[in-house]
């Protein structure tokens, strides 16, 4: 009976321990200087996502996990400051403005240029939609001259997605074929999971519903032969409808030893401009590009071209032996400037050309926050700007780093046109994921144009949906056009596609009706002959070195498996499917709920060694809560 009771007293210490081990802290951030409230100031827990901002009176709160972590305080044009908390609730800090900084910025705008940049200063009366945001801030240089005495300080960030129409259900005696690229980028789901773990939902043209399928890893076998990819198929019932269907498509492509991957030329390509300043931007980016140097062989080689207001080749092509030189050049760089992003994939795409390697893997790895503001710089400048460089042979892959003013649409765009691939990457351990974990898959393409078209048998399928990869879409005369680019598939990437059928049979809202034709005869089309296929599907894809495509199908046959009989991989992609839709408030979701992927997703988690399964179980509750949040405050209004 003692002994009980100590174990009750040591259980209930551990209890109060834990609940008391995280607090909330606020205070006010103001200038050094003048004692000015500070707005915008980036307040982040060093070394995790937790993190907030400043609002217009130069307050913020946020909750710590603990006394012993490090508060990191940094906004452009001032020191960044580093404070551990302690004990206190309450923590009140002061920024000293960067003499190095200040001296050269003036502030225009909403944004800032370097002072060579302005010819002349202007002063406007503001919009009225400006209004709202004019702050008093002095930002001062040297000798307490002033150089602005009012900024501009946005109340919503300035973040850019393109936008995304749903793609909806088709009719396969209309249409019968659908035809995309595939896509292995994750960058979508690391990003809607920056948004929630600092409490909002994404924006719903930031969710790209096959990239948050895609960036899990999934258990397909390998192609036996000599072909670089597999391809399987599993048919279901749909679990947010059980009268639907659902089809997934799996390609697996084949695992490469490290040793055995051809050498690589390389160009780290670096946004060092004023934006990538903060903690989570350039010093995240020179830790994520030192792991990446870590994994280079002898035969590897590596260049370092920069950009902000010009262009600097910071470090020659430089073999992958000699790290010590490639990390201190990665060391050596500092942020300032506006940003000339066109300027520097010109120059990039030079120097990969110069020291081009036939056979081998030439790539471009792009560090950004795609805020380009100096030349050309709109979505289709950069599109336009890749399609001209991409028949060098040289690959880019993209990585995307900050918040608040992260412009996803641009850095797809690079990605999707250059045959290269985008990840987003908000902390050390995203960044270890793409530079180590997942190494060959992000740099060495084992497939290029990888296009899938599949036809639907209209005796079988009464109508069918392409969940997500509506920025993906090939017209059908396409998929036999080898002139036409799809996407790439990396050394040991699996790709998974999703497709919703409603059976022949089932009444369903989703397939309306259209009145007979007035100047034609409306001719019936035959059904197609008697025949137990539900679907063909084929895929098309061109060796790294080839511009000559191959064909490869399988045949799905109308024999669906009852939904607890399906791989766990496909009950863990319906749920995150499922949690895309929910996060765009589709007009598909029908019986979509939380609860009901949730308690799938944690039954199909699998082996999940790297703990990104349960790390979506944990996400998908915590968007549970603030979609339910969201409802209660509407309601209350």
């Amino acid at each position: 009976m003692k002994g009980n009771l100590y174990l009750i007293i040591l259980l209930l210490s551990l209890v109060g321990f834990k609940s008391s081990s995280v607090r909330t802290i606020s205070g006010t951030v103001r200038d050094q200087l003048d004692g000015s409230p500070l707005p915008g100031v980036s307040v982040r827990v060093e070394g995790t996502t937790i993190g907030a901002s400043t609002d217009t009176k130069g307050h913020y709160s946020l909750k710590i996990p603990s006394n012993e972590v490090n508060l990191v305080f940094s906004f452009i044009g001032y020191e960044t400051l580093k404070v551990k908390p302690g004990k206190t609730d309450r923590l009140n800090v002061t920024l000293k403005q960067s003499k190095s900084e200040l001296k050269e910025v003036v502030i225009v705008g909403y944004g800032t240029q370097r002072k060579q940049d302005v010819t002349g200063a202007v002063a406007a009366a503001p919009t009225a939609a400006m209004q709202a945001k004019v702050s008093g801030i002095a930002i001062r240089g040297q000798n307490n001259q002033v150089y602005t005495r009012h900024i501009l300080i946005p109340d919503h960030n300035t973040e850019s997605y393109k936008e995304i129409t749903e793609n909806g259900f088709q009719n396969p005696k209309d249409q019968a074929l659908s035809t995309f690229a595939v896509d292995v980028d994750g960058a979508s789901y690391t990003n809607l999971r920056r948004f929630i773990n600092n409490g909002q939902l994404p924006p719903k043209d930031a969710v790209r519903v096959e990239e948050m399928i895609n960036y899990f890893k999934y258990d397909l076998e390998g192609p036996k032969d000599d072909k670089p990819v597999a391809i399987h198929t599993e048919l279901s019932s749909a679990p947010w409808n059980a009268q639907h269907q659902l089809l997934r498509i799996g390609l697996k492509a084949k695992e490469v030893k490290t040793e055995k991957l051809p050498a690589s030329n390389l160009v780290f390509l670096i946004d060092v401009s004023g934006s990538m300043s903060p903690e989570n931007r350039l010093p995240l980016v020179k830790t994520s590009l030192k792991m990446l140097v870590d994994q280079l062989r002898d035969k590897d080689q590596v260049a370092i071209v920069t950009y902000a207001g010009y262009v600097t080749l910071a470090l020659k092509s430089t073999p992958g032996s000699q790290k010590a030189e490639i990390k201190n050049a990665i060391d050596a760089l500092g942020s300032g400037g506006s940003t000339a992003g066109g300027a520097g994939l010109k120059m990039a795409y030079q120097v990969a050309r110069e020291n081009f390697k036939k056979e081998g893997n030439n790539r471009i790895i792009m560090a950004t926050d795609g805020d380009f503001n100096v030349g050309a710089s709109s979505d289709k400048d950069m599109e336009d700007l890749i399609v001209q460089e991409r028949e060098s042979g040289v690959n880019i892959s993209v990585l995307g780093f900050g918040m608040g003013n992260l412009k996803d649409s641009k850095m797809e765009t690079i990605a999707d046109k250059g045959r290269g691939n985008y990840a987003y990457i908000d902390n050390i351990t995203e960044a270890r994921k793409a530079m180590v974990t997942e190494f060959g898959g992000t740099l060495f393409t084992l497939a290029k144009d990888v296009k899938i078209q599949v036809e639907f048998n209209p005796g079988k399928v009464q109508a069918y949906r392409l969940i997500g990869y509506e920025n993906r879409l090939m017209a059908k005369e396409d998929f036999n056009n080898d002139k036409k680019i799809g996407g790439d598939i990396g050394v040991g990437h699996t790709v998974t596609a999703l497709y919703e059928i409603i059976p022949v049979g089932v009444t369903s809202d989703f397939t309306g009706n259209v009145d007979p034709l007035k100047y034609q005869k409306s001719e019936k089309k035959p059904d197609a002959a008697i025949s137990e296929e539900v679907a063909t599907i084929k895929f098309r894809y061109k060796d790294p070195h080839s511009d000559k495509s191959r064909l490869e199908q399988v045949v799905q046959e109308d024999k669906p498996i009852s939904f607890q009989s399906t791989s766990a991989d496909f009950r863990f992609a319906s749920a995150v499917a499922e949690f895309g839709m929910l996060l765009r408030n589709s007009e598909f979701k029908q019986a979509s709920s939380f609860d009901k992927l949730i308690s799938r997703a944690k039954g199909a988690r699998g082996k999940d060694d790297d703990g990104y399964r349960a790390e979506f179980v944990r996400l998908a509750e915590s968007a549970a809560m603030l979609s339910k949040g969201m409802e209660l405050a509407k309601d209350s209004d």
